[in-house]
């Protein structure tokens, strides 16, 4: 019998490849189609990035609304955020990232991002210390991607909570009950308090009064929440108290996970160092894994693929190429010349690790400069005048 596959925010398990048209009947969010990513080219005048023409992000909830608030010349703010529990992102924690800067660039917005320190030390068996040190770390991988200072300001829960952004904690938490956090959650009586309460925390960046050195006391502002689908239990939850407190709902677009080296049965896992490629990794550390780690869809033997070619369902070297080879031609020839037999396993595998060492190369060199006062001018509570200039 087939094991039922599990997305919340804390697991991803099934007994194969996630199904992701049912997490979306299941989840309630909408399909992303075609015609809304072409009216994002449209808008802002960029090409669609490579998340968006290969169905990375392939999910919303109410992303329409924000392309039609735009067109009339409303402003909206992006919000999205990192769980500090290692000293290094994998691959698979850039997605976000990546396509947030690119919506950043591409619609001159502010974004805020929340290092949610205190949920890691509930959650981990992590100190308060050690999760404040490893959310600085992080936050210095993050500021690597290329963000815009002048537009985003980046938070730790354990340096930023109060004022504004706790009194919406409370009362959010007072529209929710605990028989609907553990019907969304999965709570249960041995679970502690703090993780009952901790979903009143991640829902408040959604409203803009939670940053009022940002937005004052404009409680109008719609915010768009770049994810991936399994944080999607806490914003059905926010977007159900969102009008009872007179706040917009937020909307969100979300991405597929990126898959672990292994196969496609969920996502990248941090405490397991060989089903990922980290952005410290060296050269050979990455040829190396995925020369030895990365599923592969060819056959058992070299006749076998010449014959039957390879399966690229399965196949992980190309389901990675597919994530972060820009090139539409290029990759199309991949796929043609690989999935017919006339390319090899290692073939593509010096492919995908010649692409990834480019990019994970540029971002080494990128965080090198940033310093720990680059760190505190992001994390500094302040106003940005310029955050919507075009």
């Amino acid at each position: 019998m087939a094991q039922e596959q599990v997305v919340t925010p804390w697991e991803v398990s099934g007994s194969g490849a996630i199904d992701y048209d049912k997490l979306i009947s299941q989840f309630g969010c909408e399909k992303l189609e075609q015609r809304l990513i072409d009216r994002v080219v449209k808008l802002t005048g960029k090409r669609a990035h490579t998340f968006l023409r290969r169905g990375v992000f392939f999910a919303h909830r109410d992303f329409e609304k924000v392309l039609d608030s735009y067109e009339k010349g409303e402003k909206f703010y992006l919000y999205t955020g990192r769980g500090p529990s290692s000293e290094a992102l994998h691959l698979g924690h850039l997605i976000p990232f990546m396509f947030t800067k690119y919506l950043q660039d591409a619609f001159k917005v502010p974004l805020v991002i929340q290092l949610t320190d205190d949920e890691k030390c509930m959650w981990k068996n992590l100190s308060v210390e050690e999760t404040k040190r490893l959310a600085r770390e992080n936050a210095k991988d993050i500021i690597a991607c290329g963000f815009d200072i002048s537009r985003t300001f980046i938070f730790s829960d354990f340096q930023y909570v109060g004022r504004g952004f706790y009194e919406n904690m409370i009362t959010i938490a007072k529209s929710v009950t605990f028989n609907q956090v553990k019907g969304i959650f999965g709570f249960d009586g041995e679970s502690h308090i703090g993780k009952i309460f901790f979903p009143a925390v991640q829902a408040a960046p959604s409203f803009p009064t939670s940053f009022p050195h940002l937005f004052g006391t404009k409680s109008k502002i719609k915010c768009l929440i770049p994810c991936a689908i399994d944080q999607d239990p806490y914003f059905r939850m926010t977007r159900d108290v969102a009008p009872r407190l007179g706040y917009q709902k937020p909307a969100l677009i979300e991405s597929r996970f990126f898959p672990a080296l292994q196969g496609e049965s969920g996502k990248m896992s941090a405490s397991d160092t060989n089903s990922a490629i980290y952005v410290k990794d060296t050269q050979k550390e990455i040829k190396k894994k995925i020369a030895n780690y990365a599923l592969s869809g060819g056959g058992d033997t070299k006749e076998l693929q010449r014959k039957n070619g390879a399966n690229l369902k399965v196949d992980i070297p190309f389901k990675y190429l597919t994530f972060f080879l820009d090139d539409d031609e290029e990759l199309e020839r991949i796929r043609d010349e690989y999935g017919s037999g006339r390319m090899l396993t290692g073939e593509i595998k010096n492919i995908l690790s010649d692409v990834l060492w480019k990019m994970v190369e540029q971002h080494q060199q990128a965080r090198l400069a940033v310093t720990e006062e680059m760190v505190d001018a992001f994390m500094a509570p302040r106003e940005m005048p310029f955050m919507f200039e075009k």
